[in-house]
């Protein structure tokens, strides 16, 4: 990260205007070893003047100061995969020190608190301490409340609401996730395809056919999150609910979802819950060998292209909110370990099929 570096911007700014140390101590009134101090850091001006030194090199004061308010998305990048990669490494309150370091000394870059308030999300599942989840999803929430209050960036803002309401969800708070997003459920035309064909007017054929594939990847995407929701709502007719599954698998299968985004590890879980309150053991037995090869078939990580969708690489380099290049050693555990705790799939513990994916499971545990 950037760090206030005055000496370096005197010295730099005071050689482009090609005069010695001498004349800018003239020109502001101090002694020729002032400024020399200055340039080596071994003192600083004084705050009175800051204003002048600014002003004759045509410079902000932030600027004098080598201060940088704002983090670019490279270097918020790097150090989001720092400090989750050091939740693996080093000691938790440390980490997470670091983290609320950076937010404090970049407390107007919300695109770095954004991210930040992710990792605290992150952080707080993999602790397992049940006040510490709570209380970093708490300080999690204050974050996106203070980006979507304070931005005026669009994308901002409705990751900022969005994640909000994620929090809202588990702190345990429903009402306020409804009266976050209820209103934002509406009816709209999505804005590529009139984009896409302004491009091709201007014959900016690649464009076109890129700004389109990066709205059908999205919609995609938002679609099998939805219906993975869906599979989640007790459904009380067997054959609809059979249906609903198929759907989703058939999206999964065309769009080649496997690679580009690895599907909701929970929508298989769900779906064999599904097809177990139904007494169709054959198929929940087959969700679960679709939930432990994702788990332990290296499917986690974040999202791809492929043949297909083949001009999105640069769109998936800049995310709003980055996603760790692979899962927490700890998050990873706790969903190959998830068939051995939940009760519901005690009705198969006998089963030589679910033993089988149980034993697969446990060796990624």
């Amino acid at each position: 990260m950037k760090e206030i570096n005055i000496a370096a911007v005197i010295t730099n700014k005071r050689k482009e205007k090609g005069i010695t140390q001498e004349g800018l101590a003239n020109h502001i009134g101090v002694s020729s070893a002032s400024v020399s101090k200055w340039e080596t850091s071994q003192s600083y001006p004084d705050i009175v003047l800051l204003p002048q030194l600014a002003a004759y090199f045509n410079i902000s004061i932030d600027e004098l100061m080598g201060y940088a308010p704002q983090l670019s998305k490279q270097d918020i990048g790097k150090l989001y995969r720092k400090l989750y990669s050091d939740l693996s490494s080093k000691p938790f309150d440390a980490v997470i020190a670091e983290c609320r370091e950076a937010i404090k000394k970049y407390f107007s870059c919300f695109p770095l608190l954004l991210n930040m308030g992710d990792l605290l999300i992150h952080a707080s599942a993999i602790n397992g301490d049940d006040d510490i989840f709570f209380a970093l999803t708490a300080e999690a929430k204050a974050l996106f409340v203070r980006v979507k209050t304070e931005s005026d960036d669009v994308e901002l803002v409705k990751a900022a609401l969005y994640m909000e309401a994620m929090c809202a969800m588990i702190l345990g708070e429903p009402q306020d996730v409804i009266d976050l997003l209820e209103k934002t459920v509406v009816h709209e035309q999505p804005p590529e395809s009139l984009i896409a064909a302004a491009y091709d007017m201007q014959d900016k054929h690649t464009e076109a056919e890129t700004i389109l594939q990066v709205g059908i990847y999205q919609h995609i995407l938002s679609a099998f999150d939805l219906l993975a929701c869906y599979i989640a709502v007790p459904q009380h007719d067997a054959a609809r609910f059979d249906e609903l599954v198929k759907r989703t698998l058939a999206l999964v299968e065309s769009f080649n979802l496997k690679q580009l985004q690895p599907p909701q590890i929970m929508f298989y879980a769900m779906a064999a819950q599904g097809y177990l309150a139904h007494q169709n053991t054959e198929q929940a037995l087959a969700m679960l060998e679709q939930y432990a090869e994702v788990v332990t078939g290296g499917m986690i990580g974040p999202l791809q292209s492929d043949n297909f969708f083949n001009r999105i690489d640069a769109w998936l380099e800049n995310p709003v909110i980055i996603s760790p290049e692979t899962p927490h050693k700890v998050v990873h555990e706790q969903l190959a370990c998830e068939l051995m705790r939940e009760p519901v799939y005690d009705m198969l513990r006998d089963n030589p099929r679910f033993q089988s994916i149980v034993k697969r499971l446990e060796r990624a545990c």
